[in-house]
């Protein structure tokens, strides 16, 4: 079965340039998007492309290796830290500061794999949204554990207000990230780390481990199509 992508269109795109990009054809395109109009293609109107853009027998550089794995590190870390985070407020455990603090490195390395990139600026915006997103979890656990409802409604509101921002970020500047599909996963990242402190809370130990389980599985995925879209925009640079 074919994979799809969803790409954003581009100023200057056309489905032959997309046919071309994804290794694909023109009459394959249109059969996977009725009723598209390709000689009035809207910039951010989303287009469905089948077969990867990145083959499997392709020959992959050193540097595309070391960026992958730096990105699934970075996301196994966020989920790890974010876990530990949990526990030592839950269970008042005294290392909270420095959990917290190592926690919080994670948003400015995450904003360091996209400085070389997209530069100095989007790097510190995306390492300061990342930042926000974990201090939100923060203050959606201590608002659970005190069992003011309203301050983890108004917490979760702002989780995935901060969500769709992190999205919206990634998309804008790379047409093979499409936004609705990335806030989509990261929705799932949101709803799992959420069950995962729920279960933690109601020492429901086992059930907090396997979706633990979940969580580790899903944050690679968001890492893999974060580094797909990097590898696609940049080819030069891997």
């Amino acid at each position: 079965m074919n994979r799809f992508y969803t790409h954003s269109i581009q100023p200057g795109d056309s489905l032959w340039h997309l046919a071309r990009a994804y290794e694909t054809t023109v009459k394959e395109i249109f059969a996977a998007n009725p009723g598209v109009n390709p000689y009035f293609l809207r910039v951010g109107e989303h287009i469905m492309v089948p077969n990867s853009p990145l083959k499997k027998d392709r020959r992959i550089s050193q540097a595309e290796v070391d960026y992958r794995n730096d990105m699934r590190s970075l996301w196994e870390e966020h989920v790890a830290w974010t876990r530990m985070a949990i526990i030592s407020l839950i269970f008042k455990l005294p290392d909270i500061e420095f959990v917290l603090k190592r926690l919080l490195r994670n948003a400015t390395d995450m904003g360091n794999m996209v400085r070389r990139l997209y530069g100095d600026e989007a790097a510190a915006a995306y390492g300061n949204l990342i930042k926000e997103h974990l201090l939100i979890a923060a203050d959606l656990v201590k608002a659970a554990l005190a069992g003011d409802q309203k301050a983890a409604m108004e917490a979760e509101q702002k989780w995935y207000r901060n969500a769709d921002e992190i999205a919206k970020f990634l998309s804008s500047g790379n047409p093979y990230i499409s936004e609705d599909t990335f806030r989509q996963m990261f929705y799932e990242h949101l709803a799992l780390t959420k069950q995962e402190a729920l279960f933690m809370i109601n020492k429901e130990f086992q059930k907090d481990i396997d979706v633990y389980d979940e969580i580790e599985k899903q944050a690679r995925a968001m890492a893999d199509t974060i580094s797909d879209a990097m590898v696609l925009l940049y080819p030069d640079m891997f």
